[in-house]
């Protein structure tokens, strides 16, 4: 969330940062503005009233020590009034950091000055274009859901039988590409100087409040209600999370963190022919990476984050193009996000693979991680993620772009992952 002495200071600035994603509320800032002077006026009063009282108390001490016990008894009458009062303004200081909290939950982060105006992604700006020919795909190519059931690799019918749309289950060669991809993905992660982790997949209120998935304003979260607990839409959450509440050192960046998990999304409104097949999945596997950066250079760790994902799909030799995404399709957390897409030659469309994100402290401020400097004072790190990569689609492009008549070829860096060249 943002921080209240920001907005104060740059309410200008933050008017036209929520103009440029189309909020609709910008009156909140006025209100949080006022909460915040109620709560900085209750914390006054309390603390005049708190040293008072202490005051007191040392007077009442005195006063029966010189055996002037009327004055005394006098003094605690005016003590235990004190006491009153200063309950009374401590609810108030309670309700005014509550209020307050709540309205700042409802601020989308500020967007970076490279954020584009634009209202849905058909207003995303093209970063970087594919400058090289498309795969051409042989007569009677097949889309990956005409694919899995010519090549029995998975099987979407199966997951409605055991759970419900959006359950698919993998067998066979299928399942087996499914694993190579993520251990692919692990091991160039490692590679980069990212270390693994294997978090929950369910987390706390206070984990999805820490990345900003909660409130969750769209219903996308899975709830278990009997034990107030969440299925995590992403790694983002639980890895981001392990550092909350955490105060590190300027040694201590970067911290580069990785982690494969399934990852679970309502999807809710999600319809029509394009979340046909793998486009759209209720459970997905992803390998998720996580950086926590000096403020100074989260930007250019921004650009290796793009650089990773970018190997990654070159290595899987599927046509890609990055986008830098607009104000209006901004996910509320983001400071600037740049997404992957794959170019699907059977479907004729790009599906998208990967987000790449800067959140700088808007994460961090929720979760109260923060780092030393030199001089010993706290500031609030910046936290950063990207897919790298998420599955379903990637599968999907595979499938589509690299069919033959004789069968699905393998690239060759994911081989000694498969154990296979080809899906026949």
């Amino acid at each position: 969330m943002l921080q209240v002495n920001f907005i104060r200071e740059n309410k200008t600035l933050v008017t036209e940062g929520l103009k440029k994603r189309n909020f609709n509320n910008p009156e909140i800032l006025d209100e949080i503005l006022k909460t915040d002077d109620l709560r900085k006026q209750s914390q006054r009063q309390l603390d005049d009233i708190l040293a008072q009282s202490n005051k007191a108390a040392k007077e009442i001490g005195a006063l029966m020590q010189q055996g002037k016990r009327e004055e005394a008894e006098k003094a605690k009458t005016a003590v235990a009034e004190l006491k009153a009062q200063s309950n009374q303004l401590k609810e108030q200081l309670n309700q005014a950091n509550t209020d307050l909290e709540n309205l700042l939950f409802q601020v989308p982060n500020q967007p970076n000055a490279l954020v584009p105006a634009g209202n849905t992604d058909e207003d995303n700006e093209v970063f970087k274009a594919w400058d090289k020919p498309m795969p051409t795909l042989p007569e009677g190519s097949q889309p990956h859901w005409e694919l899995t059931k010519k090549y029995d690799i998975i099987d979407f019918e199966l997951g409605v039988k055991i759970t419900g749309a959006g359950f698919p289950v993998y067998k066979g060669q299928g399942a087996r590409l499914q694993r190579a991809l993520i251990q692919f993905f692990l091991d160039e992660a490692i590679a980069a100087g990212y270390v693994e982790y294997i978090p929950p997949l369910i987390v706390n209120e206070a984990s999805g409040r820490g990345t900003g998935s909660l409130p969750d304003k769209e219903g996308q979260m899975y709830y278990i209600g009997k034990d107030d607990f969440y299925l995590i839409p992403t790694a983002e959450v639980p890895v981001t999370n392990i550092y909350r509440d955490v105060i590190l050192d300027t040694k201590d960046f970067p911290v580069k963190m990785c982690s494969y998990t399934p990852c679970f999304r309502r999807e809710a409104g999600s319809y029509g022919a394009h979340v046909r097949g793998l486009n759209r999945l209720h459970q997905f596997d992803k390998v998720e990476i996580v950086r926590l950066e000096h403020p100074d250079r989260s930007y250019a760790a921004l650009d290796e984050m793009l650089a990773h994902v970018e190997m990654l799909l070159g290595k899987l030799e599927l046509p890609f193009r990055i986008l830098r995404l607009c104000g209006g399709d901004l996910s509320f957390a983001s400071a600037l996000t740049y997404d992957f897409e794959i170019y699907s030659a059977a479907q004729e469309r790009w599906l998208e693979v990967s987000s790449v994100s800067n959140f700088e402290t808007f994460q961090s401020n929720r979760m109260k991680c923060r780092y030393k400097d030199e001089n010993r004072k706290n500031h609030l790190v910046h936290t950063l993620n990207g897919s790298a990569l998420a599955l379903p689609r990637i599968v999907a492009g595979l499938l589509e772009n690299h069919q033959t008549p004789e069968g699905i070829v393998i690239p060759k860096a994911l081989r000694p992952y498969t154990g296979f060249d080809m899906i026949k």
